[in-house]
């Protein structure tokens, strides 16, 4: 299975219909948690790592909202919605500065995951397009 990462023009945002909610299915709330959990950790090792608060309480609270965000966009409870309001992820990312670097990593980092986890093909392959493009919206600092 190949998981390209293309790379997009500065201000590119690619029209985004959301994720195959038939991952979380099969993933389940704790799965989808767990992969979150796992990209996280490779995020703060990562040459990005100063976009993620360090170990501990905040980085566990960074965990958790992302979690919340991808359960909810995959057809699960909307956690996200009830605890921080409609997702405004290019607003709430603004104070950071994203490159299209940033984004690279960022992608790197799910793509190493996503490469081993045990899910059918066709779901990971849906998955990884949904990320793929939607990472580039949070794109918001050139080169």
């Amino acid at each position: 299975m190949e998981l390209k990462i293309e790379k997009l023009p500065f201000g590119d945002r690619p029209e985004t219909n959301g994720p195959d909610n038939e991952i979380y299915d099969f993933l389940g709330e704790e799965g989808v948690r767990k992969l979150v959990s796992d990209h996280y950790e490779l995020l703060v090792e990562s040459d990005i790592k100063e976009l993620f608060p360090p170990r501990g309480m905040g980085l566990e609270m960074a965990k958790k909202r992302s979690a919340d965000f991808f359960i909810q966009k995959l057809g699960g409870p909307e956690y996200f919605n009830q605890t921080r309001g409609k997702p405004i992820l290019a607003s709430r990312h603004q104070p950071f500065k994203i490159t299209p670097e940033a984004r690279l990593v960022w992608l790197e980092c799910y793509q190493q995951l996503l490469m081993c986890l045990d899910a059918p093909e066709h779901l990971i392959k849906a998955y990884w397009k949904y990320l793929h493009d939607f990472s580039n919206w949070m794109v918001n600092t050139p080169e």
